[in-house]
């Protein structure tokens, strides 16, 4: 972020005042009916190894807070492609998508083959895992290998007996996002309840869409977002993988979608990280698993030195 901007920004419903580390460029394209456009960086390395790496965010994340790893797979050799998934962050915000996690792959996969990438290792974070894990079922002889980083969608909530909210409940919820309510959230979930100065940037800019003009449809898109998350489990079909899928899990995690509106006695048993990545690893066949057991939700941000150190010994032994 420039020095220019506030301590407390306010920014446009397609995060328009947020600078990104890398240049933006659009995919643009129609879906459902609907012309949308998909903000992307592709960093090409100054020595390439002949690999494509293509990083999906999260949840409450975007391709900006990829730096670090852009940076050390970059220096590595690997072209980096980075998109913002529609819905979220600098790309379209539509009114009405149907949304699932079908949909968000193709699109993926259709900005990859319009930029000339036909063989990738994919790499996702948190929700972007489960969008990782749907798009090597999808397209496995384009996926070289997965890379899961504190996946979310290694338990179905549903099965387990987190109640539905349905989008206008998930809407009502959005719209009282602060930044208080982030950075509480992410300093007990992502950073084992140390916070550092290095993430407020991450906070303001999620904090920001809700203080601009764009308020409702960002609020309106994150609904239906969390509404897909918890109806379209991916866990079911991790036997289905093919490729070597390399799991890095912050075993501190404790992140369950809906867990602060599930029954009590259930809330303690939900986000099990320690024993989720085991379990995964176990499920998928050709599963690598690297475990850190001081760190949370993102690891990659944590303690982004072990992290990558970890991301490229996994990465050359596919």
């Amino acid at each position: 972020m420039s020095a220019a901007h506030a301590a407390e920004p306010a920014y446009g419903p397609e995060l328009e005042g947020f600078d990104y580390p890398y240049p933006v460029q659009q995919y643009r394209f129609t879906s459902q009916g609907v012309p949308l456009h998909m903000a992307y960086m592709d960093v090409k390395p100054a020595q390439p190894n002949g690999r494509t790496v293509v990083l999906l965010h999260g949840k409450n994340f975007c391709a900006a807070t990829w730096k670090s790893s852009i940076d050390a797979l970059t220096k590595a050799g690997y072209r980096v492609v980075a998109p913002d998934q529609i819905g979220f962050c600098k790309s379209s915000k539509p009114e009405h998508y149907q949304y699932s996690f079908q949909q968000l792959a193709a699109n993926t996969h259709a900005l990859l083959a319009s930029i000339g990438v036909r063989q990738a290792t994919v790499m996702g974070h948190s929700t972007g895992g489960m969008l990782a894990v749907r798009y090597g079922l999808l397209y496995p002889e384009e996926t070289e290998q997965l890379v899961l980083a504190n996946p979310i969608g290694l338990e179905d909530w549903k099965a387990l007996g987190v109640p539905a909210l349905g989008v206008d409940k998930w809407y009502e919820r959005e719209l009282q996002t602060t930044a208080d309510r982030i950075r509480a959230y992410e300093k007990a979930t992502y950073y084992v309840n140390d916070w550092k100065p290095v993430y407020e940037p991450w906070v303001q800019m999620l904090a920001g869409l809700y203080r601009g003009p764009g308020k409702k449809l960002v609020a309106w898109n994150s609904a239906l977002l969390y509404d897909m998350i918890y109806t379209q489990p991916v866990v079911y079909e991790f036997p289905l993988l093919k490729m070597p899928v390399l799991l890095l899990i912050g075993t501190k995690d404790n992140t369950a979608i809906g867990k602060d509106a599930a029954p009590a006695e259930l809330r303690p048993k939900l986000g099990n990280y320690a024993a989720l990545g085991k379990a995964a690893a176990k499920a998928i066949p050709h599963a690598t698993l690297v475990e850190f057991d001081d760190m949370g939700h993102a690891p990659q941000m944590q303690d982004p030195a072990r992290f990558h150190q970890a991301l490229l010994t996994g990465l050359s032994k596919r």
